[in-house]
């Protein structure tokens, strides 16, 4: 059997990078919590994406961030990573999806990936954020505590009572994280990862304890982000059997149209994009991690013909997936000669 350091290992090699410098924005205050056609895809508010397959954790203050942008954080969503925010004083007007809500410090906001979402802090507002890359969370969770996999990916606010126990426990895992994001060290990833995963058993004990167990968040979600949420669940399901729009429409309760506009409203794209999108993710992540042939790899992503296979990779990335191995490999050999 694997140890749980050797899990963790294994699920975060590769740290995050903050791509783009920090961009004042004034905030315009009426449409600060509105959506837009296209929701904006981060790793962190105003940098830019970067595969979902990496594997990393990133952790800051608010008043870090937020400052820069008036305390406004318009609606964007990250594809790949979790976020968990403490705050410890003052209050914040959040939106996930198109719910609207005020919540006082002292409080947990736990924002899976995938989800839409904005806040609107007081100038007063401190506390620390994590990101992480939430298919790492999973993959570690389902090993060691496979519950916690509805507290990873389910919305939630938590306000939080004096009295409840647990709670002490918050405060000392979030400032460990800081100390061990700014320990360039062997293991960093791992042991950055581990006190994540204990912060999340803590959340799930106090979310039993809460009478938001449900937050009102998950309760009170839109018709049309349940429906999203169901599709990229039946997307993660399915995606190497190659199901068909209309399968998946289907299952949703809807027609091929619908579910294409409502993915162009909620997401920014259409339906085939977010599957292809799915597809694509995983092709990257099992040229990067494992020696698995071409050939393989199209059979088991669902592809009869690896030289289609190849076509597909191609015209979604720029690069054949034999490319796109070599060049992974190329960075690696280089960083380590680097170090």
């Amino acid at each position: 059997m694997y140890s749980l350091t050797a899990l963790f290992e294994f699920a975060t090699t590769q740290t995050l990078t903050n791509h783009a410098k920090y961009r004042t924005i004034r905030a315009n205050e009426e449409s600060a919590m509105s959506y837009s056609r296209v929701i904006p895809n981060y790793d962190l508010y105003g940098d830019e994406a970067t595969p979902g397959w990496s594997s990393s954790f990133n952790f800051e203050w608010i008043p870090q961030r937020s400052k820069i942008y008036n305390w406004f954080i318009q609606p964007h969503r990250h594809d790949s990573f979790f976020q968990i925010l403490y705050l410890k004083n003052g209050h914040v007007d959040v939106q996930i999806e198109d719910i609207k809500t005020r919540a006082t410090a002292p409080c947990l906001l736990v924002i899976p990936a995938g989800h839409v979402h904005g806040f609107h802090f007081s100038k007063t507002t401190d506390g620390p954020v994590v990101t992480a890359t939430q298919k790492s969370l999973e993959s570690v969770a389902t090993s060691v505590m496979p519950e916690l996999l509805d507290t990873i990916r389910t919305p939630r606010i938590l306000s939080l009572q004096s009295e409840m126990r647990y709670i002490a426990q918050l405060m000392p895992l979030f400032l460990a994280l800081e100390q061990e994001s700014h320990t360039h060290a062997v293991g960093q990833m791992a042991a950055g990862m581990s006190l994540l995963l204990a912060l999340l058993v803590q959340v799930n004990r106090i979310s039993k304890l809460s009478g938001l167990a449900e937050s009102q968040t998950h309760q009170t979600i839109s018709r049309k982000a349940r429906q999203i949420e169901k599709f990229r669940s039946l997307i993660d399901r399915d995606f190497r059997k190659q199901h068909s729009l209309q399968t998946y429409a289907n299952e949703i309760g809807v027609t091929v149209g619908h579910l294409s506009r409502l993915c162009r409203e909620v997401l920014g794209r259409s339906s085939l994009e977010v599957i292809n999108a799915r597809i694509i993710q995983e092709a990257e992540r099992e040229l990067v991690y494992t020696s698995i042939s071409i050939k393989q790899l199209a059979n088991e992503l669902g592809f009869d013909d690896d030289a289609y296979f190849t076509r597909f990779f191609r015209k979604h990335t720029g690069v054949s997936p034999k490319v796109f191995r070599a060049n992974y490999l190329k960075k690696i050999r280089s960083e380590g000669a680097v170090s």
